[in-house]
């Protein structure tokens, strides 16, 4: 039986470890705060807006919300954001994508400060990922997947890594991550050709593709770490991952669970990502 890497003990550790820098920081006279702009209704996203509120309030990090209607105009939400870069009392900003297609996404989201740009919404906080320069945060739940390791003891070094995704929410910057933490890495999409010998000569599998349960027990090996990022509706009304773990799960050594495994970090990631915002200013 593999071992069940949760993300709920990796949010908790990470979140006691936040809520002291936070505490330090205040007594500095610096107030962590976080802006979260949400254009319309879905779903998804006030329920992920729910989420991150509740470990702000955990860690200590205030909030400001920006609810704009659905039919908000360009030059609206662009006030919105020169606001958040204008005030200094807001180190981080959060704002839910995609966009309505009435607006234009990516002068929206250049127009935001790149020192708060906590979830790697700008092409320069991409840049300083693929680049290493340190600047900006990458993408929160790339971020989680490298948190999720650490926690548990998983040092990419040395081992082989094959990332199955290239998007540059998650694919690609979980690749650079992973190569900063000096694994050999391999990107595979759902365009490779025979992508089960990828996935079968590696140490780590980090599956990012998007598709429900595309990944079964051919894919895998024994003694593999299995870290399954997908999150997809089975067609049921659950939520499965991109890899079918009921079949994957008694071959590997460690596997995480959809739900409840690297989604339920990335709220944590997102609050340590502002209060680093914070202390570096």
């Amino acid at each position: 039986m593999a071992e069940i890497l949760k993300g709920a003990p990796v949010a908790a550790a990470l979140t006691d470890e936040l809520a002291a820098r936070c505490a330090a920081l205040k007594a500095r006279g610096i107030a962590p705060a976080l802006a979260i702009i949400r254009v319309g209704e879905r779903a998804d996203d006030v329920a992920y807006e729910r989420g991150a509120i509740k470990r702000c309030e955990k860690v200590g990090i205030a909030v400001r919300q920006y609810l704009l209607p659905a039919d908000t105009k360009q030059d609206e939400l662009l006030r919105a954001i020169d606001g958040i870069n204008a005030d200094e009392g807001i180190h981080g900003c959060l704002m839910f994508r995609p966009l309505p297609r009435h607006l234009d996404e990516r002068e929206i989201c250049e127009a935001l400060d790149v020192s708060k740009d906590v979830d790697c919404m700008t092409e320069r906080s991409l840049a300083g990922v693929f680049t290493g320069a340190g600047r900006g945060f990458a993408p929160c739940t790339a971020q989680s997947v490298m948190e999720l390791l650490r926690h548990y003891g998983i040092n990419p070094a040395r081992k082989r890594a094959v990332v199955v995704g290239r998007s540059l929410v998650i694919g690609r910057p979980v690749a650079m991550l992973l190569l900063a933490s000096n694994a050999t890495v391999t990107v595979c999409h759902s365009r490779t050709n025979r992508l089960e010998e990828f996935t079968r000569g590696a140490d780590i599998v980090v599956a990012a593709l998007g598709r429900a349960r595309a990944l079964d027990e051919d894919y895998f090996e024994p003694g593999q770490i299995v870290i399954d990022v997908g999150i997809n509706d089975a067609g049921d009304g659950t939520l499965v991952g991109d890899v079918d773990f009921d079949s994957v799960e008694p071959l590997v050594d460690a596997i995480t669970p959809v739900p409840a495994g690297v989604g339920s970090v990335t709220t944590s990631v997102l609050c340590a990502h502002v209060i680093e915002a914070a202390e570096r200013r």
